[in-house]
């Protein structure tokens, strides 16, 4: 029996506003889950995500959703001011909880939400989908090979959204960004604080520049930082939302990456290619078939199949509450440091 199999989990979804659609297309996907619920304060958002993906519960209030439907786990896909309360209310019930990321508006409000599930005993999940992007296990798959090395030299991200120019930056999508005292590294930076964790281990120190391109926005929009890894090597995150990348669709991989190591060289490209250079040899294709379908490589549908194994194995969740608060105390680190311009530590 698969981890995925058994008596299907009851699932419910709060949030129905645009990422949702890509939690709710993987749910429907996975054969051990069945939605009961959607629960949105819009109750057309509401109405429309239970008509398109056929959830026979609507609610525009939680609490009474949690009574009356009882599901073995709730989605969290809403704003992060939200969290607290729903995460608070889902754990006093004893719900499994899935949340997305920015977890909370305050690193403060963040360790309390954590803490929260833990003292209830309730698995809790961040929905940190990067690291589950394709191209990314790929590369995890290769550097844990040796084919490269066993050292990491250098991490170099490099990303270019180019959906951060104009007075209209961001609204067709998200338009809460445009008031974000923080910004691009809140928002965005953690996804690649987060991956550099997963393929290269903990972040011992950090340096960071940030500044903001448009004006018609609250925080930054770009940023400059670099990471000392624990056990081997540094990582450099180069991010700017206001110019633009060459990339047929900069939402697919979201930059590219080098990866540089004492046996040789692991690239990945905008479009998803991966290349492999051995020290002394030539540039060669890594054949491997990244997902078109969803979000990023269907990285949402990895995530919350990540989820179900976990609740059906009781393994650990590889982006659990522990481990995001790891990935916030770096962010804090890198705000900090571009408040000095020295280097900072990541305190927990």
């Amino acid at each position: 029996m698969s981890q995925i199999d058994g008596p299907k989990l009851r699932g419910a979804v709060v949030g129905a506003g645009y990422f949702s659609q890509f939690h709710f297309d993987s749910w429907k996907r996975i054969p051990g889950v069945d939605l009961v619920a959607v629960c949105d304060s819009n109750p057309a958002a509401a109405e429309r995500a239970a008509k398109t993906y056929g959830v026979e519960g609507i609610y525009t209030d939680h609490a009474a959703m949690l009574e009356q439907v009882r599901p073995d786990f709730v989605d969290i896909v809403t704003r992060p001011d939200t969290h607290f309360t729903l995460v608070d209310d889902c754990a006093r019930a004893g719900v499994a909880i899935i949340c997305q990321k920015p977890l909370a508006p305050t690193v403060a409000e963040a360790r309390q939400i954590v803490d929260i599930a833990d003292r209830a005993g309730v698995r809790f999940m961040v929905h940190e989908n990067f690291r589950f992007q394709p191209w990314y296990r790929e590369i995890k798959s290769l550097l844990d090979s040796g084919v490269v090395g066993q050292n990491v030299h250098t991490i170099t991200h490099r990303n270019r959204m180019g959906d951060g120019w104009g007075d209209d930056a961001y609204l067709a999508r998200q338009p809460y960004f445009q008031t974000m005292k923080q910004f691009l590294i809140f928002e965005a930076g953690i996804h690649t604080i987060d991956t550099f964790r997963y393929l290269a281990g903990e972040i011992d120190r950090v340096w960071c520049m940030h500044r903001k391109l448009n004006p018609v926005i609250a925080g930054e929009d770009t940023a400059i930082g670099i990471f000392q890894f624990r056990h081997s090597g540094v990582g450099v995150y180069d991010a700017n939302r206001f110019n633009e990348s060459t990339a047929e669709n900069p939402r697919y991989t979201f930059g590219d990456l080098l990866v540089e190591c004492d046996g040789g060289t692991i690239r990945l490209y905008d479009d998803a290619r991966i290349t492999v250079q051995e020290l002394g040899q030539p540039e060669t294709p890594h054949a491997y078939q990244p997902s078109r379908h969803g979000f990023a490589g269907d990285c949402v549908h990895q995530t919350q199949l990540h989820f179900v194994r976990g609740l059906r194995s009781g393994d650990a969740f590889e982006t659990d509450g522990a481990s995001y608060l790891r990935s916030i105390a770096v962010q804090e680190a890198m705000y900090r440091s571009a408040e000095t311009m020295m280097w900072e530590s990541p305190s927990p």
